[in-house]
């Protein structure tokens, strides 16, 4: 697979895509799955980052081997970036926003990234009829030399649900027009959502937009289609095309069984557990718990006495923390009949994708929501921060597939063995769990039909396609 800048372009090859993915995993993972999709279709993509986030992308891919398609999606490995980046705060209060702010030094050295995408465009539009460039709305500034190139045009990809940059759009230009009042009695304030730093951020990446040729989605018309009416509305829109191309994920997982070597101690455990009988617990890669929240949490799943699997990471860039009270034999041996804690990664996508797995305990990431909906998991919700507290309305109260383990409103709080264990109670043990679980399976096959051969999602990619190699 190419990397390092070659470039290998034939004369069939006449239009090319640039992926530039923002480097946190559920940014790397959306446009690695989108990588997939376009490259199918037998336009070359130049998925670029540095070797250390390339690596990580492809490592933690799940539901198909990028190495399988050696000649359609070519990794550009960048030089490392500097950056001095501290660990997570494992002793922060819970009033403390809980927004991975040991990220920011990375965030804001990504400028470092424009000159080497700058010439990858240059070399990839001398070669091409057209260079794509498809980019992570965070990464603005990256891209922005693209315009010197006549041929080559941009389109953002939006790493959120079509709800929450709606309503982030909305708010933004001043409420041009008027929306169901139901809908926005359930809206969360964004307070605590972000640092003030971040947003700045936000702020002046979003400032790129105005020079792209329309925007990508990681979501379908069958889950999000009232919202995305309201994105293609001019106000919102300036009259550009809005793209809903999910789910990028693969809905029918390239393997099974045995068949692929090495797989994961959760999935043969998975093979001995009963129907929808089991939750998974995971909180993404943004997130570490405080040791005061994880017993909280052991003790809640252990009161539940539902089967479990508990994946037990620090935040991405982390140090130690998280997890002493599960290193405890104790605990483990207490629940090893009915649990598992995983603190390695974990193939999220193929354990939600398992008869046995029956619900999911979620921070709500909009790519975790994506996997469970296309699996037709219900889930457990429990913001975090960012896009996270509005995803949760989205799946509770709009979709209705999800309990909630902590409302934002109580953001400041510890979540308690208690919550825990009714939250637990009533997605896995009771009529109204079982009744999201049958929503859940409803949708997640409508998402599933959508994906494929002549459904609503394959006909928008194919759509995309034919426009961006017109």
């Amino acid at each position: 697979m190419g990397s390092n800048g070659g470039v290998k372009q034939s004369a069939e090859d006449q239009v090319a895509v640039v992926m530039v993915p923002f480097p946190l995993q559920g940014h790397l993972n959306q446009l690695l799955h989108l990588s997939r999709l376009i490259s199918a279709a037998d336009v070359p993509v130049h998925y670029v980052g540095t070797t250390t986030h390339n690596r990580q992308a492809r490592r933690r891919i799940h539901g198909w081997d990028p190495l399988s398609n050696p000649n359609n999606i070519i990794f550009h490995d960048f030089s490392p970036i500097s950056f001095e980046s501290p660990p997570p705060d494992t002793s922060a209060p819970p009033s403390t926003t809980p927004f991975p702010s040991h990220h920011q030094p990375l965030f804001d050295a990504l400028s470092a990234l424009r000159r080497p995408v700058s010439q990858l465009l240059r070399r990839l539009c001398a070669a091409s009829r057209r260079v794509i460039v498809v980019y992570d709305s965070l990464m603005g500034s990256v891209v922005q030399d693209f315009i010197e190139f006549p041929n080559s045009e941009a389109y953002t990809f939006h790493s959120v649900s079509a709800y929450t940059i709606f309503f982030f759009l909305w708010e933004n230009v001043g409420r041009p027009f008027a929306v169901d009042g139901g809908i926005l009695e359930d809206l969360p304030s964004m307070e605590g959502c972000f640092t003030p730093e971040f947003l700045k951020f936000v702020r002046r990446q979003h400032d790129y937009m105005k020079l792209n040729s329309g925007r990508i989605y990681n979501t379908c018309r069958v889950v999000e289609g009232q919202f995305m009416e309201m994105l293609e509305k001019p106000e919102i829109s300036g009259n550009k095309k809005q793209w809903a191309l999910g789910p990028f994920n693969p809905v029918v997982l390239e393997y099974s069984g045995e068949s692929k070597k090495g797989r994961h101690r959760c999935l043969k455990w998975l093979d001995g557990q009963a129907k929808d009988s089991v939750i998974l617990v995971s909180f993404g890669t943004t997130t570490t718990l405080s040791e005061k929240q994880i017993k909280e949490l052991a003790a809640g799943l252990e009161r539940s006495g539902k089967k479990f699997i508990w994946v037990l990471r620090d935040a991405d860039g982390g140090g130690g923390g998280g997890g002493e009270v599960c290193k405890r034999v104790e605990f483990e041996e207490r629940v090893r009949e009915r649990g598992i804690v995983v603190r390695e990664w974990a193939p999220q996508l193929e354990i939600l994708g398992h008869s046995s797995t029956g619900g999911f305990m979620s921070h709500c990431g909009w790519n975790s929501c994506m996997e469970s909906i296309s699996m037709g998991v219900p889930i457990a919700a429990w913001p975090m921060h960012s896009d996270q507290p509005r995803n949760t309305v989205l799946i509770t109260k709009v979709l209705k597939i999800g309990v909630v383990v902590k409302d934002w409103g109580r953001r400041d709080e510890i979540v308690t063995a208690d919550d825990v264990e009714k939250a637990v109670g009533r997605l896995m043990g009771s009529e109204e769990g079982e009744e999201m679980r049958r929503r859940a399976a409803e949708l997640g096959g409508a998402v599933r039909k959508a994906a494929g051969e002549g459904g609503l999602s394959r006909v928008e990619l194919d759509s995309f396609i034919s426009h961006i190699t017109r």
